[in-house]
Formats: C-alpha cells, sequence, structure tokens
C-alpha cells in the first residue's frame, strides 16, 4: 500500500548556518526524496552569520519569507507575522505544520490552530530559557511555551535534556515529548581526512596539535572560555593552535585580544564553511572544545565524534548525551576553565588515550544521529498523527 502524501510545511525564525536550521533542511530533504510536498516559511536572516539556504544543492521547493518574523520579541512584528503566517496556512491547505525555534514555535503554532491546521508540531532544538539569562525573561518564555504547548500535538526534543527541563517548568506533561536526535550526514564526517592543502591555507602548521570549535562568534556560544583556556594550554604547550570555524559579531572583539596578548599566530578564523565542507575542516584537528553555555544537543559534537575526534565541553543540556564522560570525551561543570585545560593537556599527552575516545565517539554517533533516520522517525510520526486527527474527523 502506498504511503499518503502530506502537505508539510517548516517554519523558522531564521535560516542562518546554524545547527536548528541543519536540521530542518536535512528533515526537508528526506521527507521530498519520499513524494511529499514540502514548503519553508522563515524570517529574514541578516548578519554576518550566513544563508544556510545558498548553495546547499537541495531538490528545488517552496521558500516563503515573512519580513515580520523576526528574532527580538517586537509586539507588532509577532502580531503581523501572526496573521501572514495563519493566511498562509490556510491558503495552502497544509497537513502538518512543524515549527522550530522559539519564536517560530510560539507564533508559527498558533497561527497553524488558528488556520485549522490538523496536525502541528514543534521541535525543541535549544532550550529559550536558561541559567544564564534574566529571571523575567525566563518567566515570560516559560509562560509563552506554556500557552503554545496546548497548541500543538506533539513536541520533539533532540536531546532527553531538553524534555527534562520543560517537564521540571511544567510547559507540557511528559508523554506530549519525544526524543529525536537531531541527524546529519554522518558517512561525510566518518570520511573525511586530513589534508595538507587545507591546513596550508588555514596556516597551520603540518604536525601542530589543533583544538577545533565550532560555533557562531557570539556570546553564550563560549568563546569567553575558550579564550582563556587556549591561554592556559599555550603556557603548557606553546605548539598547539586553534581553529574557529564560524563568524559572527565578536569576530573583531576577538582578534583584537589575541592580538593585543601577541597569541594571534596560534589562532586561525575559518569564517562562515557551507555545511558540507564543515567535514573537512574538523578532519584537520585533533580534539573540540564545545564550551557554550546553551545549547540543545551539540551538532558540532556529533559531527568531530563522527570524524573520530573526542571532544571537551560544559556537562550542561543535551552535551552529556554525547560526551559520555571517560568514553568519548571529556564534561566539566560549567566555566570550569582549569578542568578544560587539564583534560587537554591529558589527551595531548596520551596518544593511545585519545584516539580511543575519538574511536567510541564515532561508533556512538554513526549509530545515532544519521540524517535519514531522523527524517524517517518524523515522517513516520507525521502520518501516524494525520491518521489519527482525520479519523476522528470521519
Amino acid at each position: 500500500m502506498e504511503t499518503e502524501k502530506l502537505r508539510i510545511c517548516h517554519v523558522i525564525t531564521r535560516m542562518i548556518v546554524g545547527g536548528a536550521q541543519e536540521n530542518t533542511l536535512l528533515t526537508i530533504k528526506g521527507h521530498l526524496a519520499n513524494g511529499h510536498h514540502v514548503e519553508l516559511a522563515t524570517g529574514p536572516s541578516p548578519g554576518r552569520e550566513g544563508k544556510l539556504l545558498e548553495n546547499t544543492g537541495m531538490p528545488q521547493f517552496p521558500v516563503v519569507e515573512f519580513p515580520d518574523m523576526v528574532r527580538e520579541v517586537s509586539p507588532i512584528h509577532d502580531i503581523k507575522a501572526f496573521f501572514a503566517l495563519k493566511k498562509y496556512f490556510k491558503t495552502n491547505k497544509f497537513d502538518v505544520v512543524h515549527t522550530h525555534s522559539s519564536k517560530a514555535g510560539i507564533i508559527g503554532r498558533l497561527a497553524a490552530r488558528a488556520a485549522g491546521v490538523p496536525v502541528v508540531v514543534h521541535t525543541v532544538h535549544g532550550q529559550a530559557f536558561h541559567p544564564y539569562q534574566s529571571k523575567w525573561k525566563n518567566l515570560l518564555f516559560i509562560v509563552l511555551e506554556r500557552f503554545a504547548a496546548k497548541y500543538c500535538d506533539k513536541i520533539y526534543a533532540v536531546a532527553q535534556a531538553m524534555i527534562d527541563q520543560c517537564v521540571a517548568a511544567k510547559v507540557a506533561p511528559r508523554d506530549k515529548y519525544m526524543v529525536v536526535y537531531s541527524g546529519m550526514d554522518t558517512t561525510a564526517f566518518a570520511n573525511a581526512v586530513r589534508e595538507d592543502e587545507l591546513r596550508r591555507e588555514l596556516d597551520i602548521p603540518e604536525n601542530a596539535r589543533t583544538i577545533v570549535t565550532i560555533a557562531r562568534l557570539f556570546h553564550q556560544k563560549g568563546y569567553e572560555y575558550v579564550i582563556p583556556a587556549a591561554e592556559k594550554v599555550l603556557q603548557q604547550m606553546p605548539d598547539v593552535h586553534f581553529l574557529f570555524v564560524g563568524d559572527g559579531p565578536m569576530y573583531d572583539e576577538l582578534n583584537a585580544h589575541l592580538k593585543a596578548k601577541n597569541i594571534d599566530k596560534n589562532f586561525h578564523f575559518a569564517g562562515l564553511i557551507p555545511p558540507n565542507e564543515v567535514c573537512r575542516y574538523l578532519a584537520q584537528a585533533d580534539l573540540l572544545w564545545h564550551l557554550s553555555l546553551h545549547e540543545g544537543l551539540p551538532r558540532a559534537v556529533v559531527q568531530a565524534l563522527a570524524t573520530g575526534i573526542p571532544a571537551i565541553g560544559f556537562a550542561l543540556d543535551g552535551t552529556p548525551e554525547v560526551i559520555l564522560n571517560g568514553e568519548t570525551g571529556y564534561t566539566t561543570a560549567a566555566e570550569d576553565i582549569d578542568a578544560v585545560t587539564a583534560y587537554t593537556l591529558e589527551l595531548f599527552s596520551d596518544e593511545e588515550k585519545r584516539r580511543r575516545f575519538g574511536s567510541r565517539g564515532r561508533e556512538l554517533v554513526l549509530r545515532q544521529f544519521d540524517w535519514q533516520l531522523m527524517a524517517d522517525i518524523l515522517e513516520a510520526e507525521f502520518l501516524k498523527l494525520y491518521a489519527e486527527k482525520t479519523q476522528n474527523k470521519k
């Protein structure tokens, strides 16, 4: 019996180069391949953080940009975005609306339900409320998330930690949630190799031990801890080099600091890299640092482990679900740069342990994080929910 073909719309606040955006695009890719009609509704993507929809190699599909769907809280824009989305959903008669990110998740779920969309679902990629934000903002987002949760049929999360946090905050009952690990092209990372020419382009010495960080150059992405930890490592191992993959508003600040400290020759900014090229840059490194204070499930860690590179990160959110402490890398208490430094020196002093951690990490992520698996799980969910909702109307 042929699988029913659905009309699906994904909604996300911005399509910058980022994990939630890559997750969304790969889900769309999988569902297009299976014959579903898929569209994407998004807001503008200004600034230095890139535009993921450029040169994706994806099959053609409709992308509609809504100027009023902005990242900042803006009542006028938010109300306009709600009515624009409601009209769009109603006109296009979608069977499923799948929202991503907090702003699009709140407005999109309300608009989809108001438009009479049969199935409305949401994915938590990263928590809108977290300990490193003001209390009033956390309270606001918790109240809004509780409200929006009433207007959807299922909430997916990229890590179990996200579900535990939402349930603790009474956003929705546990049975409304489901973990769907964020998929990626794990094969490309597993097959990536050291490239002497690329290292020369990056100006990284041929045999230098290299630590990579993959994140937007943005506050709360961990650079305020990466730099002091790097300075401590260089005091012990001055030949270590650091590769930053990403761009953003902190670039000038970071560059100026490194030059002032006279250590800029040990640091290499790759800038924005197309998602299909990230595997090449990871393969030039020996270790990944992920020191973000606010994450869902860190894709960079999964990608590093798929490449066979161990990782060190703060034990926050979904990070301990992929950095298995003492098995695929090390986790530390948040902001503990002394522990980051100590673990780094340990792994660079014990080559066998570093390789063993990387090998275990590769085995873990190749089983759990393939993008096609993610797309198939979500497709099965959509079909099941749609059948339930339309059957109830008969």
